[in-house]
């Protein structure tokens, strides 16, 4: 299936939800002449764009309430612009961590025109987002203890299973920049965030702008494990400047 007819169905299955109020799998699988796993896997996106909402053996309409509240939000659609950022630096093939957050999660859609990937994860959510690609990745799980904080697994068991591979990148949040040591979080399990970086020969760091200088005590990635900063046209130019003495590219979008 083209990428063309798979758009093309998509917004068809959008329209059908928003004047049946209500779709099954069955349904829309017998409409496209197509398979079942590919329905579900268009749900999936289209539930993750905020299109409709997935129920057992089908989706739903969005109640107007919903779509009342995310059309007052703005938070996902700069979050999309720095995953479509990220994005580029991806070449096929290439092996790569994302770790768990909405930032990082907002990359998953975009890896959909990748070729042969492999991705490992810590993040249920990242993984089950991956799985729904219409491309799917190879996927690696880190297992590990599982930390509600953070919603991620977490410890020596994962970062056992880190250290076994070897990657081409890591994509990473941060609850905020410290512009003199690196990218600080509020989550005292820290270990796994640093052999990821360990593992990893080139880090990318996706974070907005408004984050940046937050005083957070736990130093997550010190500046020298760092290698590129994605975040939005609101950093300042005195900010962009001191990030980058620590020879870290700064991709501002």
């Amino acid at each position: 299936m083209s990428k063309r007819n798979t758009q093309y169905r998509r917004h068809a299955i959008s329209n059908l939800v928003t004047e049946q109020g209500e779709v099954s799998v069955e349904q829309l699988a017998s409409l496209f002449e197509t398979s079942e796993v590919t329905i579900r896997k268009d749900l999936a996106s289209l539930e993750e764009n905020g299109l409709l909402l997935r129920r057992y053996g089908g989706a739903v309409a969005l109640p107007k309430e919903v779509v009342s509240e995310e059309l007052g939000q703005q938070v996902s659609s700069r979050k999309l612009a720095l995953a479509k950022a990220a994005v580029n630096l991806i070449r096929d093939h290439n092996r790569i961590v994302i770790d768990s957050g909405s930032t990082t999660g907002a990359l998953i859609q975009q890896l959909n025109h990748k070729q042969g990937l492999v991705v490992m994860t810590n993040s249920l959510n990242v993984a089950n987002a991956l799985n729904d690609l219409e491309n799917e990745p190879t996927i690696l799980m880190t297992g590990g203890t599982w930390d509600k904080r953070s919603e991620a697994f977490q410890g020596l068991v994962a970062e056992s299973v880190l250290r076994s591979y070897d990657f081409d990148q890591l994509f990473i949040g941060a609850d905020g920049i410290d512009l003199a040591r690196g990218t600080t979080t509020f989550n005292e399990m820290l270990g796994l965030s640093k052999v990821m970086a360990e593992v990893s020969r080139e880090v990318i760091v996706m974070i907005e702008s408004k984050k940046v200088g937050r005083k957070i005590p736990n130093l997550e990635l010190g500046w020298s494990s760092v290698d590129v900063v994605i975040t939005d046209t609101d950093l300042s130019m005195q900010d962009k400047e001191q990030i980058e003495s620590h020879d870290v590219k700064v991709i501002c979008v």
